[in-house]
Protein backbone atom coordinates (compact mmCIF):
# COMPACT_ATOMS: atom_id res chain seq x y z
CA UNK A 1 0.00 0.00 0.00
CA UNK A 2 1.28 3.44 -0.96
CA UNK A 3 -0.31 6.21 1.12
CA UNK A 4 0.51 9.45 -0.69
CA UNK A 5 0.83 12.79 1.11
CA UNK A 6 0.80 15.77 -1.23
CA UNK A 7 3.13 18.75 -0.94
CA UNK A 8 0.27 21.14 -0.24
CA UNK A 9 -0.87 19.02 2.72
CA UNK A 10 2.33 19.76 4.62
CA UNK A 11 2.63 22.29 7.41
CA UNK A 12 4.04 25.70 6.46
CA UNK A 13 6.07 28.21 8.44
CA UNK A 14 7.01 31.52 6.81
CA UNK A 15 9.31 33.69 8.92
CA UNK A 16 10.42 36.00 6.11
CA UNK A 17 14.05 34.88 6.14
CA UNK A 18 12.93 31.22 6.39
CA UNK A 19 10.23 29.40 4.45
CA UNK A 20 9.77 25.87 5.72
CA UNK A 21 7.43 23.05 4.74
CA UNK A 22 6.99 20.32 7.34
CA UNK A 23 6.15 16.80 6.19
CA UNK A 24 5.55 15.80 9.82
CA UNK A 25 4.53 17.71 12.93
CA UNK A 26 7.23 20.20 13.90
CA UNK A 27 7.45 23.33 16.08
CA UNK A 28 4.12 25.22 15.79
CA UNK A 29 2.71 22.80 13.22
CA UNK A 30 0.94 19.96 15.00
CA UNK A 31 -1.15 17.25 13.37
CA UNK A 32 -1.67 14.12 15.50
CA UNK A 33 -1.95 12.06 12.31
CA UNK A 34 1.49 13.24 11.15
CA UNK A 35 3.98 12.52 13.92
CA UNK A 36 6.61 10.78 11.85
CA UNK A 37 6.72 7.29 10.37
CA UNK A 38 8.62 4.47 12.06
CA UNK A 39 11.98 6.01 13.11
CA UNK A 40 11.64 8.91 10.64
CA UNK A 41 10.54 11.92 12.68
CA UNK A 42 11.18 15.05 10.59
CA UNK A 43 11.50 16.10 6.96
CA UNK A 44 11.70 19.88 6.79
CA UNK A 45 12.00 21.47 3.34
CA UNK A 46 13.80 24.74 4.17
CA UNK A 47 14.61 27.81 2.08
CA UNK A 48 16.81 30.37 3.84
CA UNK A 49 17.42 33.94 2.68
CA UNK A 50 20.96 35.19 1.93
CA UNK A 51 23.21 35.62 4.99
CA UNK A 52 20.47 34.41 7.34
CA UNK A 53 20.11 31.21 9.30
CA UNK A 54 19.64 29.35 12.54
CA UNK A 55 21.79 30.65 15.39
CA UNK A 56 23.46 28.33 17.89
CA UNK A 57 20.88 26.01 19.44
CA UNK A 58 21.02 22.65 21.25
CA UNK A 59 19.97 19.15 20.21
CA UNK A 60 19.98 15.90 22.14
CA UNK A 61 19.38 12.24 21.27
CA UNK A 62 18.64 12.72 17.57
CA UNK A 63 20.28 11.79 14.27
CA UNK A 64 20.14 14.96 12.15
CA UNK A 65 20.76 14.85 8.40
CA UNK A 66 21.18 17.86 6.12
CA UNK A 67 20.81 17.40 2.36
CA UNK A 68 21.44 20.52 0.24
CA UNK A 69 19.51 20.99 -2.99
CA UNK A 70 20.61 24.51 -3.97
CA UNK A 71 23.14 26.99 -2.61
CA UNK A 72 25.56 26.52 0.28
CA UNK A 73 24.86 25.81 3.95
CA UNK A 74 27.44 26.74 6.60
CA UNK A 75 27.57 24.51 9.68
CA UNK A 76 29.36 25.05 13.01
CA UNK A 77 28.99 23.02 16.18
CA UNK A 78 30.24 22.60 19.75
CA UNK A 79 32.35 19.58 18.68
CA UNK A 80 34.59 21.99 16.78
CA UNK A 81 33.28 21.00 13.38
CA UNK A 82 32.91 23.67 10.72
CA UNK A 83 31.96 23.06 7.10
CA UNK A 84 30.08 24.44 4.12
CA UNK A 85 27.90 21.87 2.40
CA UNK A 86 26.70 22.22 -1.19
CA UNK A 87 24.53 20.11 -3.53
CA UNK A 88 25.82 16.54 -3.55
CA UNK A 89 26.97 16.73 0.07
CA UNK A 90 25.26 14.76 2.81
CA UNK A 91 25.83 15.68 6.45
CA UNK A 92 24.95 13.61 9.51
CA UNK A 93 25.22 14.98 13.03
CA UNK A 94 24.58 12.54 15.88
CA UNK A 95 23.44 14.76 18.75
CA UNK A 96 23.78 12.01 21.36
CA UNK A 97 24.22 13.31 24.89
CA UNK A 98 24.04 16.90 23.64
CA UNK A 99 25.47 19.23 21.02
CA UNK A 100 25.00 22.85 20.00
CA UNK A 101 25.16 23.90 16.36
CA UNK A 102 24.31 26.71 13.96
CA UNK A 103 23.32 26.63 10.30
CA UNK A 104 23.55 29.69 8.07
CA UNK A 105 23.22 30.49 4.42
CA UNK A 106 26.86 30.87 3.40
CA UNK A 107 25.99 33.30 0.58
CA UNK A 108 25.17 36.99 0.97
CA UNK A 109 23.40 37.06 -2.40
CA UNK A 110 21.76 33.68 -3.09
CA UNK A 111 19.25 31.60 -1.18
CA UNK A 112 19.91 28.10 0.11
CA UNK A 113 17.43 25.23 -0.22
CA UNK A 114 17.96 22.11 1.86
CA UNK A 115 16.22 19.25 3.60
CA UNK A 116 16.69 18.66 7.29
CA UNK A 117 15.82 15.11 8.34
CA UNK A 118 15.61 13.72 11.86
CA UNK A 119 15.91 10.02 12.71
CA UNK A 120 15.19 8.70 16.22
CA UNK A 121 18.36 6.91 17.41
CA UNK A 122 18.53 3.40 18.82
CA UNK A 123 20.15 4.60 22.06
CA UNK A 124 20.21 7.80 24.13
CA UNK A 125 23.12 9.56 25.75
CA UNK A 126 25.76 8.41 23.26
CA UNK A 127 28.87 10.32 22.25
CA UNK A 128 28.01 13.09 19.78
CA UNK A 129 29.50 12.76 16.30
CA UNK A 130 29.74 14.33 12.87
CA UNK A 131 30.06 12.78 9.39
CA UNK A 132 29.95 14.13 5.85
CA UNK A 133 30.27 12.74 2.32
CA UNK A 134 29.96 14.09 -1.20
CA UNK A 135 28.02 12.02 -3.74
CA UNK A 136 28.41 12.88 -7.42
CA UNK A 137 25.31 13.14 -9.60
CA UNK A 138 26.70 10.29 -11.71
CA UNK A 139 26.33 7.96 -8.70
CA UNK A 140 22.61 8.83 -8.42
CA UNK A 141 21.73 9.18 -12.09
CA UNK A 142 18.98 6.71 -12.99
CA UNK A 143 19.45 4.73 -9.77
CA UNK A 144 19.08 4.84 -6.01
CA UNK A 145 22.40 5.30 -4.26
CA UNK A 146 22.77 4.35 -0.57
CA UNK A 147 23.76 7.47 1.40
CA UNK A 148 22.83 6.52 5.01
CA UNK A 149 22.96 3.09 6.65
CA UNK A 150 23.46 1.53 10.10
CA UNK A 151 26.79 -0.05 9.08
CA UNK A 152 28.29 2.45 6.62
CA UNK A 153 27.92 0.16 3.61
CA UNK A 154 29.00 1.37 0.16
CA UNK A 155 30.59 4.51 1.52
CA UNK A 156 27.40 5.70 3.20
CA UNK A 157 27.22 7.62 6.46
CA UNK A 158 26.64 5.51 9.56
CA UNK A 159 23.40 6.27 11.40
CA UNK A 160 22.56 5.04 14.89
CA UNK A 161 19.36 3.28 13.85
CA UNK A 162 18.12 0.47 11.57
CA UNK A 163 17.42 2.89 8.71
CA UNK A 164 18.74 3.08 5.16
CA UNK A 165 18.34 6.17 3.00
CA UNK A 166 18.82 6.21 -0.77
CA UNK A 167 19.07 9.20 -3.13
CA UNK A 168 18.29 9.08 -6.83
CA UNK A 169 18.02 11.30 -9.91
CA UNK A 170 15.51 10.38 -12.61
CA UNK A 171 14.86 12.09 -15.92
CA UNK A 172 13.33 10.88 -19.18
CA UNK A 173 13.80 7.17 -19.78
CA UNK A 174 15.85 6.60 -16.60
CA UNK A 175 14.22 4.10 -14.28
CA UNK A 176 14.95 1.92 -11.30
CA UNK A 177 13.16 -0.89 -9.50
CA UNK A 178 13.86 -1.17 -5.79
CA UNK A 179 13.09 -4.47 -4.12
CA UNK A 180 11.95 -3.89 -0.56
CA UNK A 181 13.10 -6.29 2.16
CA UNK A 182 10.39 -8.46 3.69
CA UNK A 183 8.59 -6.98 6.70
CA UNK A 184 9.92 -3.47 6.14
CA UNK A 185 8.27 -0.09 5.66
CA UNK A 186 9.47 2.64 3.33
CA UNK A 187 8.96 6.35 2.87
CA UNK A 188 9.26 8.20 -0.44
CA UNK A 189 10.10 11.91 -0.58
CA UNK A 190 10.40 13.77 -3.88
CA UNK A 191 12.67 16.75 -3.33
CA UNK A 192 12.55 18.21 -6.85
CA UNK A 193 10.89 17.60 -10.20
CA UNK A 194 8.37 14.82 -10.69
CA UNK A 195 8.45 11.04 -10.97
CA UNK A 196 6.06 8.10 -11.21
CA UNK A 197 6.24 5.33 -8.58
CA UNK A 198 4.17 2.18 -9.16
CA UNK A 199 1.92 4.18 -11.47
CA UNK A 200 1.41 7.06 -9.02
CA UNK A 201 2.69 10.50 -10.03
CA UNK A 202 4.69 12.46 -7.46
CA UNK A 203 5.71 16.11 -7.76
CA UNK A 204 8.17 18.15 -5.70
CA UNK A 205 7.32 18.00 -2.01
CA UNK A 206 5.08 14.95 -2.30
CA UNK A 207 5.78 11.92 -0.16
CA UNK A 208 4.27 8.56 0.74
CA UNK A 209 4.17 5.98 3.47
CA UNK A 210 4.78 2.52 1.98
CA UNK A 211 3.57 -0.68 3.62
CA UNK A 212 3.25 -4.24 2.29
CA UNK A 213 4.93 -3.54 -1.06
CA UNK A 214 7.62 -5.83 -2.47
CA UNK A 215 8.89 -3.51 -5.21
CA UNK A 216 8.92 0.19 -6.05
CA UNK A 217 9.26 1.15 -9.74
CA UNK A 218 10.64 4.66 -10.35
CA UNK A 219 9.83 5.80 -13.92
CA UNK A 220 8.88 8.84 -16.03
CA UNK A 221 11.11 11.25 -14.16
CA UNK A 222 11.17 14.93 -15.04
CA UNK A 223 14.31 16.35 -13.42
CA UNK A 224 13.39 14.39 -10.30
CA UNK A 225 15.48 14.10 -7.16
CA UNK A 226 14.17 11.44 -4.80
CA UNK A 227 14.93 10.17 -1.31
CA UNK A 228 13.82 6.68 -0.29
CA UNK A 229 13.82 5.59 3.37
CA UNK A 230 13.95 1.87 4.27
CA UNK A 231 12.46 1.66 7.77
CA UNK A 232 11.53 -0.74 10.53
CA UNK A 233 7.84 -1.80 10.41
CA UNK A 234 6.76 0.31 13.39
CA UNK A 235 3.58 2.26 14.01
CA UNK A 236 4.74 4.82 16.55
CA UNK A 237 2.97 7.92 17.82
CA UNK A 238 5.97 10.15 18.52
CA UNK A 239 5.47 12.97 21.03
CA UNK A 240 5.78 16.53 19.74
CA UNK A 241 9.30 17.92 19.91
Amino acid sequence: MIEQRLAEQRGVADHGWLNSHHTFSFANYWDPAQTGFSDLLVINDDRVAPARGFGAHPHKNMEIISYVLEGALEHKDSMGTGSVIVPGDVQLMSAGSGVTHSEFNHSSTDGVHFLQIWIVPDANGTQPGYQQISVADSEKRGKLRLIISPDGQEGSLKVRQDVRIYAGLFDGAEQQTMTLPADRYAYIHVARGSVTVNGITFKAGDGARVRNETELHFTAGDKAEVLLFDLRPLEVNHPQR
